[in-house]
C-alpha cells in the first residue's frame, strides 16, 4: 500500500495532511455516505495506523461490507488515556511494579513508561464527610488529604517518573467533565512542519468515559489492566461492532431534562439489547439538542449497554467548543477537518446511511420520571413511584431524633438527596433549572428535613462560579445543597455516614431507607449501605423530593409543603420557564468562566502543590503500607485446569460493584480484620476506593459486598461460602487461602450479565488474587469479560440453553477444565453425580490467548519489552 490515501489541506497559510477515509473506501468500491459516522472513526485510525503497522493492513478489508462481519476482529489503539483515581492508582502501581520486574530481570526498567499522553483526574477520593453547611467543602478537603497524602504523594512521583502523564490535581472537578470542557481538542494534530490531522480516540479507566461521545469523540471506558495495555503501546481488539442509529426527531417539552431523555433512553436501550453494540444518534432531532444534553445521554452508554453512545460532530459541537473558550485556530481546524474527511454530520444523508439496527424517539414524548430501585433501566413515572413501596405495607414507623427534633420515618424516607456525578453537573440548563427551583422553594418559605442529608458536588468549579454569578447558589444553600466537593462523591458511595441520629437507628434497625440522586448508578448498596432503595433522578427533581423527605409521593399532583400562608406548593409552582432558565443561561454561562478555570486548574489546590516531588527509575515501595503494594501479578500458572473447586456459585446481574465493591470498609470484614491487624484505627479505614493501590486489601474485599448472595450459602448474604475443604461456612478470602494452601484452584459460576457495571480492574484482579482459575457464566459483560482474560483468567460461557441448574451443578463438584479451540470439555464430578458439559471459550479477540498462555497481560508485556 502506498500513500495514495494521504492527503493535504491548507487552512490559515499552515499546511496539513490527513488519511482520506472517502478515497479509501473508493478503492474498494463503497460509498462513504452510507458509513455511521463511528465507524468512519475506527476506519480512519485504522488506515493511518496500517502506514505505520503494515501488520495491521488486512483488517481495513473488514470495512468493505462491515455490517457483515462482526465476527471478524479489528484493533483500536487510541490516541490517549484517560484515568481517574480509584482505577488510576492501581494502574499505575502495576507500571511501577513492572519497572520493579523487568529490573529483578536484568532488563532497563524505563522501557515500562506510557507510549500515549496519559490524563489522570484526581475526583473519586473526597467524601461527604459534611454536608448541608458553609464549612462543608473546606472540612471535606482536609478530611480527604489526611486520608489520601501517601497516594497523592505516589501520584506526583509517577508524574515525575513516567513520561507522556498528566496529574490534574484533586478538588477541581470530575474526570469526564474536565475531559469534555478541557483536555479533548475533538481533532489532534503531530507535531511536524505539515502536521498529521486526525481525530481525537480514547480508552478510559472509567465506564462513563462515553460521555466525551457527545463531542463527536470516540472513546469508551475499559478496565485498567486494559488501559495499562494501551498506554504500553498494545492494540486492543474487538469484533467489527454492530451500530444502532437512534433517529430523533422533535424536541423535549419544556417540563422535561436531560437526565429524564438519558434515563427514556436508558430503558428504551436496554430493552433493544444494545449491549457490546455503538449507538450513534441522528435525526432532525440533533439541532434540538445542545452539547450538554448529548453529554449526558452519552454518559449513560454503560447503563444501557453500549460500547458508545456517539454524537457526529456539527454545528453544536463548534458551539460548545467556543463556550469552553478553546482557541479559535482550534475550532477552525475541527471544522475544516470534519468537514474535509466527511466526519461532519449531513442530515440530508440520513437516508443512505446504513446501521445494523434503527430505533426511533420522538423528544415530544419524554416526560419527568425517574429510575430505580436497583437498576438505571428500571424508568419509573413521577405518578407511578409511591406504588413502589407498598412492599413495605406492613413495616411500621420509624422514629428518630435529628437536630434536636423528632421525626417518624416511614418507607419511602430520604436518608440521602444528593446533586452528584458527572451525568448531570455537566450541564448549565439541568443546574441552573435545579438553582431557579431553589430559590422559588426558598420564597415559598419551603424548607428540607433534618434528617434528610443533602449535598451538592459540582463537576468543576465553572459550575459554581455561574451559579454564583446568577446569585442561585444562596438558595441552594438554604435548602442544605451546599457545595460539599468537586468529585464524584454520593454517587460512586462516597456519600459519608447519615444524619446523626438517623445513621444510629438504621444501622441498628435496617430499616428501609431511600436515596435520590443524580447520578448514574444505583446497584444495591452503591450509595450507601445503609439505605435500600436509590433512584437517579435530575438535579430539580432531587431538590423537590428532598423538600418532601420522601419518595413516596406523587409530585405531579401531591404538594411538596405548604407555604408561608398555608397554602399547598406543588412542583409546577415551583419549576421555572424555559424562557427564564435560557435568560439566565445566556447571561451568566460565558467562555470566560472556562478559561479562566483552567488556565488555574494546577494551582487552584494548595495542599496538591505543597506535596514534595519525588523521582526515580523505580518507586521505593514502604513495606508497612496499607495504601500501596507491589502486587505479586507476574508469576507463571500450570496449564492444567483440574482438580478445581466452586468458590463461589452466583445468579444473575452480579455487577462489578458485587465482586469488587468501593465504599465502606466494614470492621469485621476480612479486609477491616487485616487494617486493624496493621494498626489502622477504625476511623481511618477510609474505602476500599481508595486503598485499591494495596493488594492485600483488595483481594480480602473481593466478593465481599454486604448484598452479594452465593448459592451455596443460602441463608447468609454477603462474602460468604462453603469451604469443600472443611464443609463449614466461611467468608471467601479465608477459603480461597485455605484452597490455595493446599494447591487447589477455584471456579466461580453465575448467570446471565456476569460483571456488569463500572469497569473496575479489581473485579478481575481480586479473583485471580484469590486463586479463581476459571469464570463458567451464561454471558459476560464485554469489559469485565477482558479484564479476567488479561488476568489470565478463562472466562467461559455456558452454550445456548444451558445453566448451571439445568446442568444439574450443585457446586460441591470438582472440576476438569479441558480447551479445545474455541470450546472447553467441562467434567464436574462429585459423590452424587457426574457431569460432562462444553463451554464456549470466550476469547474474542486474537490476543486474548496469547494473554491467557502469559499468565496475564502484565506477564506478557514484560516478555515482548525485554525482547
Amino acid at each position: 500500500m502506498t500513500d495514495t490515501f494521504r492527503k493535504e489541506f491548507t487552512l490559515a497559510g499552515q499546511q496539513y495532511y490527513y488519511y482520506d477515509i472517502a478515497a479509501y473506501l473508493s478503492s474498494i468500491a463503497v460509498q462513504i455516505e452510507t458509513l455511521p459516522y463511528s465507524i468512519r472513526v475506527l476506519l480512519e485510525l485504522t488506515l493511518r495506523q496500517s502506514f505505520k503497522k503494515p501488520a495491521l493492513r488486512k483488517y481495513l478489508t473488514v470495512f468493505r461490507a462491515w455490517d457483515e462481519h462482526h465476527s471478524n476482529d479489528i484493533p483500536y489503539k487510541p490516541e490517549r488515556v484517560i484515568l481517574q483515581d480509584f482505577t488510576g492508582v492501581p494502574a499505575l502501581v502495576d507500571l511501577a511494579a513492572m519497572r520493579e520486574e523487568v529490573q529483578k530481570r536484568g532488563g532497563d526498567p524505563t522501557v515500562i513508561n506510557p507510549d500515549v499522553p496519559v490524563h489522570l483526574v484526581i475526583d473519586h477520593s473526597v467524601q461527604v464527610d459534611m454536608a448541608g453547611n458553609e464549612a462543608a467543602l473546606e472540612y471535606n478537603i482536609k478530611q480527604e488529604f489526611k486520608r489520601n497524602q501517601e497516594r497523592y504523594s505516589f501520584l506526583k512521583w509517577a508524574q515525575a517518573s513516567f513520561e507522556n502523564l498528566t496529574v490534574i490535581p484533586p478538588d477541581t472537578g470530575i474526570i469526564h467533565q474536565v475531559n469534555l470542557e478541557y483536555l479533548s481538542p475533538v481533532v489532534r494534530q503531530s507535531e511536524a512542519a505539515k502536521p498529521l490531522v486526525f481525530p481525537d480516540t480514547l480508552v478510559g479507566t472509567d465506564s462513563h468515559t462515553t460521555m466525551i461521545n457527545a463531542l463527536g469523540v470516540l472513546g469508551w471506558g475499559v478496565g485498567g489492566i486494559e488501559a495499562e495495555a494501551s498506554m504500553l503501546g498494545q492494540e486492543s481488539y474487538f469484533p467489527m461492532p454492530e451500530v444502532v442509529g437512534v433517529y430523533l426527531i422533535g424536541q423535549l417539552p419544556a417540563t422535561a431534562t436531560a437526565t429524564d431523555l438519558a434515563l427514556t433512553l436508558t430503558h428504551l436501550l436496554r430493552e433493544r439489547k444494545v449491549v457490546g453494540k455503538f449507538v450513534e444518534f441522528y435525526g432532525p432531532g440533533l439541532k434540538a439538542l445542545p452539547l450538554a444534553n448529548r453529554a449526558t445521554i452519552a454518559n449513560m452508554a454503560p447503563e444501557y449497554g453500549a460500547t458508545c453512545g456517539y454524537f457526529p460532530i456539527d454545528q453544536r459541537t463548534i458551539e460548545y467548543l467556543r463556550l469552553t473558550d478553546r482557541s479559535e485556530d482550534q475550532i477552525k481546524l475541527v471544522e475544516k477537518y470534519a468537514k474535509i474527511n466527511h466526519l461532519w454530520y449531513q442530515e440530508n444523508e440520513d437516508q443512505n446511511r446504513h446501521y445494523s439496527e434503527m430505533v426511533e424517539l420522538d423528544l415530544r414524548t419524554v416526560t419527568s420520571s425517574v429510575a430505580g430501585p436497583k437498576r438505571p433501566q428500571d424508568l419509573v413515572e413521577l405518578s407511578k413511584l409511591p406504588r413502589n413501596f407498598k412492599k413495605y405495607t406492613q413495616l411500621s414507623d420509624c422514629k428518630v431524633e435529628s437536630a434536636g427534633q423528632s421525626f417518624n420515618l416511614q418507607p419511602g424516607s430520604l436518608g440521602i438527596a444528593a446533586i452528584t456525578s458527572c451525568t448531570n453537573t455537566s450541564n448549565p440548563e439541568i443546574l441552573i433549572t435545579a438553582g431557579l427551583l431553589a430559590k422559588n422553594a426558598v420564597a415559598a418559605g419551603l424548607s428540607v428535613p433534618a434528617y434528610v442529608k443533602t449535598s451538592f458536588a459540582p463537576g468543576s468549579r465553572v459550575v459554581a462560579a455561574y451559579l454564583q454569578a446568577a446569585d442561585l447558589q444562596d438558595a441552594l444553600n438554604q435548602l442544605g445543597f451546599n457545595i460539599v466537593g468537586y468529585g464524584c462523591t454520593t454517587c460512586i458511595g462516597n456519600s459519608g455516614k447519615l444524619q446523626p441520629g438517623v445513621q444510629e437507628i438504621v444501622s441498628q434497625t435496617n430499616y428501609p431507607l431511600a436515596a435520590i440522586e443524580s447520578g448514574n448508578r444505583n446497584f444495591e448498596g452503591r450509595v450507601n449501605p445503609l439505605i435500600k432503595d436509590t433512584y437517579l433522578a435530575s438535579p430539580p427533581l432531587v431538590i423537590a423530593y428532598a423538600l418532601a423527605g420522601t419518595l413516596n409521593i406523587d409530585l405531579l399532583h401531591q404538594p411538596l409543603g405548604k407555604n408561608q400562608q398555608g397554602q399547598d406548593v406543588f412542583l409546577s409552582d415551583l419549576w421555572p420557564s424555559a424562557a427564564e432558565i435560557s435568560e439566565v443561561i445566556h447571561q451568566y454561562v460565558k467562555p470566560r468562566l472556562f478559561s479562566k478555570n483552567y488556565q488555574n486548574i494546577f494551582s487552584q489546590n494548595a495542599a496538591w502543590n505543597a506535596l514534595p516531588i519525588t523521582k526515580s527509575v523505580t518507586y521505593p515501595w514502604n513495606e508497612k503500607s496499607t495504601y500501596l503494594a507491589s502486587p505479586p501479578l507476574f508469576h507463571q500458572r500450570t496449564a492444567n485446569l483440574v482438580n478445581l473447586r466452586v468458590l463461589a456459585k452466583l445468579g444473575d446481574s452480579i455487577t462489578t460493584d458485587h465482586i469488587s465493591p468501593a465504599g465502606f470498609i466494614g470492621q469485621t470484614t476480612p479486609a477491616g480484620k487485616y487494617l486493624q491487624a496493621q494498626g489502622v484505627r477504625i476511623e481511618d479505614f477510609n474505602s476500599y476506593g481508595s486503598r485499591r493501590g494495596n493488594h492485600e486489601v483488595m483481594m480480602r474485599g473481593t466478593l465481599a459486598n454486604i448484598r452479594l448472595q452465593n448459592q451455596l450459602t443460602p441463608k447468609l448474604q454477603g462474602g460468604y461460602t462453603k469451604s469443600w475443604l472443611t464443609g463449614k461456612k466461611t467468608t471467601i478470602y479465608e477459603a480461597a487461602m485455605d484452597y490455595q494452601r493446599d494447591g487447589i484452584g477455584t471456579i466461580i459460576l453465575a448467570g446471565k450479565d456476569y460483571g456488569m457495571g463500572s469497569s473496575r480492574d479489581w473485579a478481575a484482579k481480586g479473583v485471580e488474587l484469590l486463586g479463581v482459575r476459571a469464570v463458567i457464566a451464561e454471558s459476560f459483560e464485554r469489559i469485565h469479560r477482558s479484564n479476567l482474560v488479561m488476568m489470565g483468567v478463562l472466562p467461559l460461557q455456558f452454550l445456548t440453553g444451558d445453566t448451571a441448574e439445568k446442568l444439574g451443578l450443585i457446586g460441591n463438584e470438582t472440576f476438569k477444565i479441558v480447551l479445545n479451540g474455541k470450546t472447553a470439555n467441562v467434567s464436574a464430578s462429585s459423590p452424587e453425580h457426574q457431569i460432562n458439559f462444553t463451554a464456549q471459550v470466550r476469547f474474542d479477540a486474537p490476543i486474548d490467548a496469547e494473554y491467557f498462555k502469559a499468565s496475564g497481560i502484565l506477564p506478557y508485556v514484560i516478555s515482548e519489552k525485554m525482547k
